[in-house]
């Protein structure tokens, strides 16, 4: 499974050497933002992440997350959902689970009992931003940033 989402910063965070893009900082109406893009076993717990700014799409990051791993099914929200991309699962013997936007022509289909798996993604988003590292970004550097979240999913895996 795949998903991402918005971690405020502390406005403390920004001005780090490279400015605000190399540091995974972006701004929106809300203020200074990342986000988090995550991938998870079918039970939840941790494998990879990758950081971006706030205001980056979510699907400019579903091949760097995937990564050609092998596995049958792979479940996304809307946000991943992209011809090229369904086409590289196909390739690989997986069976997209994500739905289709609600924009397009031609409605795709998936396996909507499948997809009902998704909450595990959603419960690990929450778990993570318990730690208060984690649910406000207060770090200048994506680096130490990064480091944090590692740590978190470490000790996520422990307590299983």
């Amino acid at each position: 499974m795949i998903d991402a989402t918005t971690i405020r910063a502390h406005q403390h965070a920004a001005g780090a050497r490279g400015g605000q893009r190399s540091q995974a900082l972006g701004r929106s109406c809300g203020g200074f933002s990342s986000k988090i893009h995550a991938k998870v076993d079918a039970l939840g717990m941790p494998i990879s992440f990758e950081l971006s700014a706030g205001e980056c799409h979510d699907s400019r990051f579903s091949e760097a997350l995937w990564n050609e791993e092998d596995c049958d099914f792979m479940i996304a929200d809307r946000g991943y959902d992209d011809d090229s991309f369904r086409a590289k699962l196909m390739e690989h013997h997986i069976e997209p689970v994500i739905p289709g936007k609600k924009n397009r022509l031609v409605p795709v289909e998936y396996d909507r009992y499948i997809y009902k798996e998704r909450n595990f993604i959603e419960r690990f988003f929450n778990r993570i931003k318990h730690f208060r590292r984690i649910s406000t970004r207060y770090d200048k550097t994506s680096i130490m940033f990064m480091g944090g979240l590692i740590m978190v999913g470490i000790l996520i895996w422990l307590k299983l």
